[in-house]
């Protein structure tokens, strides 16, 4: 009751300091209207309720001093009445000459007398006034006549308050019930203002522009930033690097590549922030925005699984990827960041081909595709409506330099062992793993690589490579016989290649002798 008088109390000063601003725009006007009307009622409960009434009421005390003189004549007569039990006290002391006497009370025996168990005797004659209620180990108590009636006083006082008390209780809740559709528009209208007020702050503080919303399917942001990720380089000291992104009809897909770390999963998180804050009627993280709306906005980033439903990382990648292309529509707005790598090479790639192709050509939403196959990027020859991006990067003097910044076109290579290095894995690892990667490198260069034949897939159907010229058995023996040092074999050397040879040759069974 004190916090909605205080509440409602609070909204009509609020209402007083915003009426009559310049250039108000109309919808202030209109929550406006909402803070006030309830004066009468905010009076009432400030000369009824305390400054700051207790959170219970089964002790009393909320009721205000003035506001019942009933009610103050029943208080009075209960704090007189404990003035006499004080006043009592003392007369049983000298009385009985007893220093030590008290008169307590508990919840069990209400008021009593108490004396130390060595000075019981002289309350016990019967023509003492005293009538014996309990022995204890090192006390015993009594009560009397007068203490018994000025204590049913002191009871009959105190429950005529409560009970006083609740009544006018009863009828401020009554009164708030009647009010409670009018209070219910206060609260919306004070909820309005205290998000729109957070919105400004922020957009304040943080440079913040006025998006445009518009009807069509574009989203253009200049100079867009993550607003987490920004203030958390600002307290490091750090600047963030921001960002254009410009999706439209004609080019409505953008793959982007580029090193771990570089900046793609911040870009893909930015421009879906930037979106969800527009639509939700807050300024923007960017230098300008304009975006069409968005009907849903759908996001497949990071890595979790949920092994007890016996779900591994693929599958709840594969899940969350299948909800996307089953319920996306042209309308909506999608990140993807990374699509197949929790499976192997071949067929991670096949997934992510087949994915950004039905992104392009069947969904046709707004998106935003981030990820580590190279070869994805022949896409952009048979995607009209898609272009190439990748986070800039650079090594200087065997370190990697990221930098933060989307360019045109595809990456050229991925920087994963720098980034493994920049990690800190041993150099012996990095050494071997750089060994095996130029071995694989050269056999790509050998054999046409992962992404042979996939520029003729219109829909990632592959075409089946000439298969090498079979090798026929005289073909190897004649490689063998040309690559055999015969002037350093043994004659048991010998003996044994000529065996190894007939069985290589599908011959009859040899058996060394």
């Amino acid at each position: 009751m004190g916090q909605l008088r205080d509440g409602l109390a609070e909204a009509q000063r609020l209402h007083s300091w915003l009426t009559g601003a310049p250039d108000q725009p109309a919808l202030l006007d209109e929550i406006l209207g909402a803070l006030t009307g309830h004066g009468a009622l905010t009076d009432h409960f400030a000369r009824a309720l305390v400054a700051s009434p207790p959170t219970e009421r089964g002790n009393g005390g909320y009721i205000a001093e003035g506001f019942d003189p009933a009610l103050d004549e029943l208080r009075a007569a209960a704090g007189n009445a404990r003035r006499a039990i004080a006043a009592m006290e003392a007369r049983y002391r000298d009385e009985t000459g007893i220093a030590s006497l008290k008169i307590k009370h508990n919840g069990v025996l209400g008021y009593f007398i108490e004396v130390p168990a060595r000075h019981a005797d002289r309350l016990m004659a019967p023509d003492s006034g005293f009538t014996h209620r309990q022995t204890m180990k090192d006390a015993v108590r009594f009560n009397s006549i007068t203490l018994h009636a000025e204590a049913s006083r002191i009871a009959e006082a105190g429950g005529h308050a409560l009970a006083t008390e609740e009544a006018h209780f009863a009828r401020l809740v009554d009164e708030a019930i009647a009010a409670r559709e009018a209070i219910a528009r206060t609260a919306a209208a004070l909820a309005r203002l205290d998000v729109a007020a957070g919105n400004a702050e922020r957009a304040a503080e943080g440079s913040w522009t006025r998006p445009h919303i518009t009807e069509d399917t574009q989203l253009t942001i200049t100079a867009g930033r993550h607003p987490v990720v920004e203030a958390a380089l600002a307290k490091a000291g750090e600047r963030f690097v921001a960002n254009d992104c410009q999706l439209t009809p004609d080019n409505h897909l953008w793959l982007i590549g580029g090193p771990n770390m570089g900046g793609k999963s911040t870009f893909l998180r930015q421009n879906a922030l930037i979106v969800l804050l527009a639509q939700a009627g807050c300024f923007v993280p960017a230098e300008a925005a304009t975006i069409g709306l968005v009907d849903r906005l759908f996001s497949r980033v990071g890595a979790s699984d949920n092994l007890a439903r016996g779900r591994s990382t693929f599958m709840v990648e594969m899940v969350e990827t299948a909800a996307i292309l089953a319920q996306a529509t042209a309308r909506s707005f999608v990140i993807l960041d990374e699509v197949g790598r929790g499976t192997s090479t071949y067929d991670g790639l096949a997934l992510a081909w087949a994915v950004a192709e039905a992104v392009h050509s069947h969904i046709r939403c707004r998106c935003l595709f981030a990820t580590h196959y190279h070869e994805l990027s022949r896409l952009g020859t048979s995607c009209e409506r898609l272009s190439l991006h990748h986070v800039r990067a650079r090594e200087w003097q065997g370190d990697l330099v990221l930098l933060h910044e989307l360019a045109d076109g595809p990456a050229d290579r991925s920087y994963g062992l720098a980034v493994a290095k920049l990690a800190g894995l041993p150099a012996p690892v990095i050494a071997r793993a750089k060994s095996v990667l130029e071995k694989l490198e050269a056999t790509r260069e050998t054999t046409g690589g992962i992404a042979a034949g996939l520029g003729d897939l219109p829909l990632f159907a592959a075409s089946v490579q000439a298969a090498p010229p079979a090798t026929t058995p005289a073909d190897t023996l004649a490689a063998n016989l040309r690559a055999a040092d015969l002037d350093a074999l043994s004659p048991r050397e010998a003996l044994d290649l000529l065996y190894q040879w007939k069985r290589d040759l599908g011959g009859a069974q040899a058996t060394k002798p």
